[in-house]
């Protein structure tokens, strides 16, 4: 199983980006974690450039996501709702097939999150993916500073990260 990793948070220090690197490591046998860094890149979504060809890093976007069985968003709850540039990413999926039916997992970092956490589900359930709720988890890693390697180290702080694999892996 193919599952592809992204986090809302541009920031160097994010714990988003912590959590799905710490998902990673703790993939079992075959499962593999794919984290995808250029949210960050994608141009603003505008749907006169939504044309074919799509420009180069929406294209890129677009074919990792149709390229697993399964993805895993982290993002950061900004003003009650999702971070501006992880709904740019998922604007430019909306026209694009590739994520339909799709698993998706949402982590939450940084609680509460629960606005951020009801937008991401609107935003995902209109987009026709599976929302596989038993994959909706918390690692709450606010004010911490833990690396991924201490994390998926940590049992209370990898049990959820590995309650989200598990729920994935039974979906594919």
């Amino acid at each position: 199983m193919r599952i592809l990793a992204v986090s809302g948070s541009l920031r160097a220090a994010s714990s988003n980006s912590r959590a799905i690197q710490a998902l990673a490591l703790l993939a079992p046998a075959g499962v593999e974690v794919e984290i995808w860094r250029g949210l960050g890149e994608l141009p603003f979504f505008n749907p006169d450039l939504d044309i074919d060809p799509a420009p180069a890093r929406v294209a890129a976007w677009r074919a990792a996501v149709e390229a697993c069985d399964a993805l895993v968003i982290s993002s950061p709850e900004y003003a009650h709702g999702v971070a501006g540039v992880m709904k740019n990413g998922l604007d430019w999926l909306v026209s694009h097939p590739g994520l339909h039916e799709t698993p998706v997992a949402v982590i939450n970092a940084t609680p509460p999150g629960d606005y951020a956490q009801a937008h991401m589900r609107d935003n995902l359930s209109v987009m026709f993916t599976t929302l596989v709720e038993a994959a909706f988890v918390t690692v709450n890693l606010r004010g911490r500073s833990e690396t991924p390697a201490q994390i998926a180290a940590d049992p209370a702080l990898s049990a959820p990260l590995r309650q989200a694999l598990n729920a994935l892996a039974q979906m594919g």
